[in-house]
């Protein structure tokens, strides 16, 4: 790494470039000082090969800040949890609004801010959520006896989780050009405001006609801003699974594929187990799980990725 007078404007480097800079001058001087004076030279020598191993260890500590910056503005700042509802009618509606509960519950006694986006989208602060959730992503499928079924049959319900971590910086620019906006009035409590002024934001964008709706804000202003970031989470993680379609050989050790596709767990009410297909593993309490305990299926996730990962999703219960 080479020194350049930009590392002064960052506030973190500034007094290294400074001090870096001050050793570069007390070299000059030493040297002028020395004259032709063979004794002085052999210390003016000394003492700038002190001052060069400095300068060394100074861009060392000045790359790895650098490093760590960079490393910070990839973090996710927030994630956000999408959920549909997928085969199932009713009960498939009913099962993608608990996940969220699910989420939420979690979120909330591990002390992490959340907030409805939308009717079935979530948005939790900080970089531990996006770790936590970043491994929910696919179809999550039910297996119970709805309320309304006199019978007493099984139904086989689905919905589909995707997780977008929200980043200060995004990868790709989108142009104001292929964006397509649409209002509406909010739903829900909020007082006459929320049925009288359209608060409610639509963007799609036109080029892959992804869209996204955000309208827990109070104002239009807020709730596009919001509907953009979600957008380029959207078009970031689009980009990047291109991406990894390109190196699919790369990703055999993941846990799945990380496609809203796959079906990587099961809710199974008559056995009172969850089973997570990517880890083949279950655990029983299932009331416990649904209402926010599922810290050791997040752990064992977590685990099993920093092991080097466990395959794709099977479709064996």
């Amino acid at each position: 790494m080479e020194y350049s007078p930009d590392f002064k404007k960052n506030f973190a480097t500034a007094y290294l470039a400074e001090e870096y800079e001050r050793l570069l001058k007390e070299a000059s001087d030493a040297r002028a000082s020395a004259g032709a004076d063979a004794e002085l030279m052999s210390m003016a020598a000394e003492d700038e090969a002190r001052i060069r191993a400095r300068q060394k260890d100074i861009l060392a500590e000045i790359e790895q800040i650098l490093a760590k910056e960079k490393e910070e503005v990839a973090k996710p700042s927030s994630v956000v949890l999408e959920l549909r509802a997928a085969a199932g009618g009713d009960e498939a509606s009913i099962f993608a609004h608990e996940l969220k509960d699910m989420y939420q519950k979690y979120a909330e006694g591990r002390g992490w801010k959340s907030r409805s986006i939308d009717d079935l989208t979530l948005e939790v602060a900080g970089t531990p959520a996006y770790d936590a959730f970043r491994y929910e992503t696919g179809v999550h499928r039910v297996q119970r006896v709805p309320l309304t079924e006199k019978s007493g049959r099984i139904h086989t319900s689905t919905a589909s989780v995707a997780v977008l971590p929200i980043r200060s910086k995004s990868k790709i620019e989108i142009s104001p050009a292929d964006i397509e906006m649409e209002f509406s009035r909010s739903g829900g409590a909020g007082g006459q405001n929320v049925n009288k002024v359209e608060t409610a934001v639509r963007l799609i964008h036109k080029p892959t006609g992804i869209d996204v709706r955000s309208s827990s804000e109070r104002s239009q202003l807020a709730n596009r801003e919001k509907a953009m970031q979600i957008l380029t989470a959207k078009l970031d993680l689009l980009h990047e699974e291109e991406e990894a379609r390109k190196h699919a050989a790369e990703r055999k050790e993941q846990i799945g594929t990380g496609d809203r596709s796959e079906k990587i767990r099961t809710y199974n009410y008559l056995q009172d187990r969850v089973t997570d297909h990517r880890l083949k593993e279950s655990w029983h309490n299932l009331p416990k799980i649904m209402a926010g305990g599922i810290g050791d299926i997040v752990e064992a996730l977590q685990a099993a990725a920093a092991a080097g990962g466990v395959g794709a999703a099977s479709d064996e219960e």
